[in-house]
């Protein structure tokens, strides 16, 4: 299904709104099940260091309003798997419980950092635990070098997870980058996943060698999941699938291209797709990886 997007504009930008915001707004995702609707996303501090702070998110129109004035989630502790940062991905509700599943990182020495999935619980939205000081979904023989940016469906008694997996390092002109594609598991519980190295998306060419977070829905019968994807610099891209498992990208469909000039003209990065009022919204990040702020894209 082809999906037309309308630029309404930016958002949010990052301005110092609150002592937890210094640079960036980026990987917005949305909590459709609070009221009023609550929006959460990660600004980094003068370290570089990544928080997930919230906001309140106002219906009609869209907008972004009162932000948070203390962050959701911090660094973890020292020598844990995410002490360098956190970063928002996905938000669950379940038996009353919303589970923020999130990215932790950690600096590396051969390699400049490793990142691993996080999961942290409330009863309110606005005070959150960690489940645990471990990663949910550490490094293993399915996922040998790093696994992040999870999003998190629940159908029945099964949980469902597209999540960001690394296939390795390469030197490049002096330099060492990542190469990470996106894979599926599954839970029952949301806690203990199974892992079985399925690829949901894969790499279209050799210059292609990064996805961000996926944001999937189940919408009109179909799977819809809306990534980024980059070569040069990230790009918007969409893929469908008839059970969640077997995807067909259709990037010109459903993707975002950059503008030709302004906040987003360079990338277009980590959207968050919801239906509001009978049309899909997009939350997506332009330049500078979230520097420039949040958009809003809705269905033509």
């Amino acid at each position: 299904m082809s999906v037309n997007w309308v630029r309404r504009g930016r958002l949010f930008e990052p301005a110092q709104q609150a002592p937890w915001i210094g640079t960036h707004a980026a990987l917005p995702v949305v909590d459709e099940g609070a009221n009023p609707l609550r929006l959460y996303f990660t600004s980094r501090d003068a370290e570089r260091r990544s928080r997930i702070g919230g906001a309140k998110l106002g219906r009609d129109p869209i907008a972004i309003g009162p932000v948070d004035q203390n962050p959701l989630l911090t660094p973890g502790a020292l020598g844990a798997f995410d002490d360098a940062g956190v970063t928002s991905s996905c938000v669950v509700r379940h038996n009353s419980r919303i589970y923020l599943f999130y990215t932790g990182w950690s600096l590396g020495v051969t390699v400049p950092f490793y990142l691993q999935i996080g999961v942290a619980v409330s009863g309110d939205g606005v005070t959150f635990r960690r489940l645990s000081l471990a990663p949910l979904l550490d490094r293993n023989p399915v996922d040998p070098y790093l696994t992040a940016s999870p999003w998190v469906l629940i159908e029945g008694s099964t949980w469902r997870m597209w999540y960001v997996s690394g296939t390795g390092w390469e030197r490049i002109g002096g330099e060492v980058r990542h190469r990470y594609h996106i894979k599926y598991a599954e839970s029952q519980d949301g806690v203990q996943w199974r892992r079985t190295g399925l690829v949901a998306v894969d790499y279209a060419s050799r210059d292609e060698y990064a996805f961000g977070r996926p944001c999937v829905l189940h919408d009109a019968g179909r799977y819809k999941m809306w990534y980024s994807s980059r070569g040069k610099a990230y790009r918007i891209g969409y893929a469908e699938s008839s059970d969640g498992l077997t995807w067909t990208r259709r990037d010109d469909e459903g993707g975002l291209t950059p503008s030709s000039r302004g906040w987003d003209s360079d990338m277009t990065a980590y959207p968050a797709v919801f239906r509001h009022d009978g049309k899909l919204h997009m939350l997506y990040n332009g330049n500078g990886y979230g520097l420039s702020g949040i958009g809003l894209a809705v269905e033509a």
